[in-house]
């Protein structure tokens, strides 16, 4: 008997966003701003990020009746704003920021009376004599004496509520001695809060809910399209045109990138040992191609670079560790030099790719009437495994992206574009689309999709730019066929 089906819809961010948060918020992330609670024998954890990303992350777990519940990354709006801890930060710095203005205004105020009370000190003398005499000898006080002290005190009378003021500002230095008394407490009890956490375990528990975190995220699998993020600018360098891209099949601990400059007869590609060493332009290692490449539709898989040689439908499986070219073989029947490129030209005849289910070519042929092929290669050999003719007229794609199996085709390269037709090789049909997709350079040269990282590389416009991906995935239960 099978088991049913558990169908959890489940709103799915990129990889990459998620590690680099975990990475950056790790002495933090567990403990001191996240909750971990307990219900039978399911369990849950809710770990926080910063108010500006907004996003709140779910671990594996077991339910009661035994189905799995999958992680899921779910954009939410002011997630933060419920961190009890965070919140009680922020007021504390709101009463500290309160309390520093009354000090201003206390201080400005008291030095204007005190300057005041300096003036009416020879008043109040002149006046006290006056009214010694006026006592001792109440006989010689005749009507100008009285007049001249009845002018005295109507000179003193401003003084009174500089007085009542005083007592006022009294009461307010009482209160703001009161409220620093409480800010002392409160910083006191979340300093013994945050040194009751020892910094070792808290490590630990971070590597263990991110391991599964990772385990969950392998049975979230393929899923559809819905959304891709504002892009988000890694450098400015080099011509209008090119590409740059990660190893899809390394290890997450391999960040290497390479950087291929221009869109064709070039043969320098710079492998970089870092994200961080590519940002800063440092730290990189030179390979010369044997042969020259055309467009920018390369792609780095498992340690060897895929790319269209140039003048030719050759396809070039180039290996770095061996510096060498491993296979070469023919595209049959596959356009080049500008016979079908997408808009932009730039020999963008073959484009590579590469997704969770492998490899890919691009590219279109005088007998399909030059829309777009997308055929599955054997990375080895370099064979066609199967293609799909998608009917999308590739001079009219600004340029395209595989997801599982998914080609995701844009409307332009200019300004304005936006995702408008996807074709699913699963059910060889299609549907038009409409994703937003902000180009903020105003030309797209590359755009590919790491499954690896769960983003999308771009080159626009001379910068070196990635957008974050939203799937949704329909999730089976173990034991569903």
């Amino acid at each position: 008997m099978t088991v049913p089906l558990l169908k959890i819809g489940a709103v799915l961010s990129t990889m990459a966003m998620v590690t680099n948060w975990m990475s950056q918020t790790l002495p933090s992330l567990v403990g001191l701003n996240g909750t971990i609670s307990q219900a039978g024998t399911s369990e849950r954890s809710t770990l926080f990020q910063s108010p500006d990303e907004g996003w709140q992350v779910y671990t594996s777990a077991q339910a009661p009746d035994g189905k799995c519940l999958c992680t899921a990354v779910i954009p939410v709006q002011g997630t933060c704003s419920r961190d009890l801890r965070s919140r009680q930060l922020r007021q504390l710095m709101e009463k500290v920021q309160n309390i520093s203005q009354s000090m201003e205004v206390l201080d400005l105020r008291t030095y204007r009376d005190l300057q005041y009370v300096r003036n009416t000190e020879s008043l109040i003398k002149g006046l006290d004599s006056r009214l010694k005499v006026a006592t001792e000898s109440q006989k010689n006080l005749n009507a100008k004496s009285f007049q001249e002290l009845k002018d005295k005190m109507a000179e003193l009378m401003p003084l009174i509520p500089v007085l009542d003021q005083y007592k006022s500002d009294t009461r307010t230095i009482m209160q703001l001695k009161e409220e620093v008394r409480n800010l002392s407490g409160s910083l006191l009890q979340i300093q013994e809060e945050m040194g009751a956490y020892d910094y070792e375990e808290l490590q630990q528990r971070v590597l263990v809910l991110e391991a599964r975190l990772h385990a969950c995220m392998q049975k979230l699998g393929c899923g559809k399209l819905t959304g891709v993020s504002n892009p988000i600018t890694i450098r400015a360098s080099g011509s209008r045109f090119g590409s740059w891209m990660t190893d899809t099949m390394a290890p997450s601990s391999d960040s290497r990138v390479w950087y291929m400059d221009g869109y064709y007869k070039g043969r320098r590609v710079l492998e970089y040992r870092t994200l961080n060493d590519f940002i800063t332009g440092q730290n990189f290692v030179q390979h010369l191609l044997p042969h020259p490449w055309a467009g920018t539709g390369h792609v780095v898989f498992n340690g060897s670079l895929y790319y269209n040689k140039y003048q030719s439908n050759i396809v070039v499986k180039y290996h770095f560790r061996s510096r060498s070219v491993v296979v070469q073989r023919s595209l049959n029947t596959a356009g080049y030099n500008n016979t079908f490129p997408y808009s932009w030209g730039g020999f963008s005849d073959i484009d590579f790719m590469v997704d969770e289910n492998g490899l890919w070519a691009v590219y279109t042929t005088n007998q399909n009437a030059g829309n777009i092929v997308v055929s599955r290669m054997d990375p080895v050999t370099l064979e066609i495994l199967r293609s799909w003719d998608t009917g999308y007229p590739k001079r009219s794609a600004g340029e395209s992206f595989i997801i599982c199996g998914t080609l995701y085709v844009t409307n332009s390269h200019l300004a304005g574009a936006k995702i408008y037709f996807a074709y699913y090789t699963n059910t060889s049909s299609y549907e038009y689309t409409d994703i937003p997709f902000h180009n903020q350079y105003s030309h797209i040269s590359m755009l590919d999709y790491n499954p690896r990282e769960r983003v999308l590389y771009t080159w626009n416009n001379g910068h070196q730019v990635i957008y974050n991906v939203t799937l949704f995935h329909v999730i089976k239960t173990s034991g569903e066929s």
